[in-house]
């Protein structure tokens, strides 16, 4: 997950992390008791019911024309691909719907999480997923259960605002309830597990994209780098050992300067091998390898690593990585003076602050990087919090699982 809005570092005095506020409670979903009066809650109410009537007859026809249609075809090439079609339409139907319960009745629901389509492989297996939708499955169920009880409630509340005027209220909250229940069951989320499935597949495309790009950059720093030093280096060598007895000083030179290609072959290999995982790292932890970074930095860093023991390896490897790239941000775009790297724990969670005192404005769509290290975050579970107004410097803030090294 990445947002915008900024975590407050740690609580220097408490030696912890202080977490993002989650907001007040909304207390929406309970409305006052009613009464013979007529109040806000209670002209939301009716003006709900009587517009169950129209909405549940596009929902009903919807699903008796598109949905059926598609499970009647499936015999067909079509049927499938409208089916799928139809479950996507549906869950639009369930999203207006919780919008309209939100705005007239205080249910306030969660959103369903959206289908990962773009990272679950080709057409078939996109297909199979939309066509397997429980969130589109439960809107279509929603939908065809609700015409007899729109045309009920908008009877009622039509007929009692004219013969039973002083219990409208209350006739109105009991059918509203009954509406709030329906939503509640129907459209809201199934449980918490249905949305971390549905998160951790759309990670698993974001995962291997990335490593796909990481073996991409390894083999063309190969291709460019060592691999053509040690072929100038094998050409100068065979040239040098041509001349050995014909012209001693010049393959004297050719061999110095086949000594200097290999020390640039191995100072490449080297910084290939730290890009991929650095020595230091492996050695000595978090606190020896991010000064080593803070060190080739432009700018003077301040790092501060307050861990009592080390996260695991792939935990420790992407908050390495995480803040080298931001301060190669801040030596290449933040024309900053100074910056500081923070490391600490919080119970179960690793957060990583960097900051700098530069010309600030960076965004995640600005081709900086930052999208992509909140994609990687995101795909272990991680939060990526940047806060960087226009001449106030940035603040990066990123939070991971601590997960324990094996032993």
């Amino acid at each position: 997950m990445y947002m915008t809005e900024r975590i407050p570092p740690r609580d220097p005095s408490a030696g912890t992390a202080v977490p993002a506020s989650a907001g007040p409670a909304d207390h929406g979903d309970s409305p006052p008791p009613p009464r013979f009066a007529f109040d806000s809650h209670t002209w939301r109410e009716v003006a709900h019911l009587l517009a169950n009537l129209p909405c549940s007859l596009v929902g009903f026809t919807y699903v008796a024309t598109v949905m059926l249609t598609g499970l009647g075809m499936t015999v067909t090439v079509i049927g499938f691909p409208l089916l799928a079609v139809g479950l996507l339409g549906a869950r639009l139907l369930g999203s207006s719907e919780r919008r309209r319960a939100r705005l007239l009745l205080g249910v306030h629901v969660d959103e369903p999480s959206r289908l990962p389509l773009h990272g679950s492989g080709g057409f078939w297996p996109r297909l199979w997923l939309a066509v397997k939708d429980p969130v589109g499955w439960r809107a279509v169920l929603y939908e065809s259960v609700r015409l007899p009880w729109g045309v009920l409630t908008f009877t009622v509340t039509l007929v009692s605002l004219f013969v039973l005027w002083p219990v409208v209220p209350f006739l109105a909250r009991g059918m509203a309830n009954v509406d709030r229940a329906m939503v509640r069951a129907l459209l809201s989320p199934s449980d918490e597990l249905e949305r971390r499935i549905a998160e951790l597949e759309s990670d698993r495309g974001v995962v291997v994209d990335t490593a796909a790009a990481d073996l991409r950059r390894i083999e063309r720093d190969l291709h460019d780098g060592a691999q053509a030093r040690l072929v100038n280096l094998a050409m100068g060598l065979g040239l040098a050992k041509e001349k050995l007895l014909e012209d001693p000083d010049a393959a004297a030179a050719m061999v110095e300067e086949a000594h200097g290609e290999v020390k640039m072959a191995l100072q490449e290999l080297r910084d290939l091998a730290r890009g991929i995982h650095p020595a230091v790292l492996t050695d000595r932890g978090l606190d020896a390898a991010l000064s080593s970074v803070a060190s080739r930095c432009t700018v003077p860093v301040q790092v501060t690593v307050d861990l009592d023991e080390r996260p695991a390896a792939a935990i420790e490897g992407i908050a390495y990585f995480t803040v080298s790239e931001l301060l190669q941000n801040v030596s290449k775009h933040s024309g900053a003076r100074s910056a500081s790297v923070d490391v600490w724990r919080s119970k179960t969670r690793l957060f990583i602050q960097v900051r700098d005192d530069g010309r600030g404005g960076a965004r995640l769509d600005a081709g900086t990087g930052m999208r992509g290290l909140a994609e990687r975050l995101d795909a272990v579970d991680g939060v990526f919090v940047l806060d960087s107004p226009e001449g106030g410097g940035t603040t990066v803030t990123a939070e991971l699982p601590w997960r324990d090294r094996e032993k």
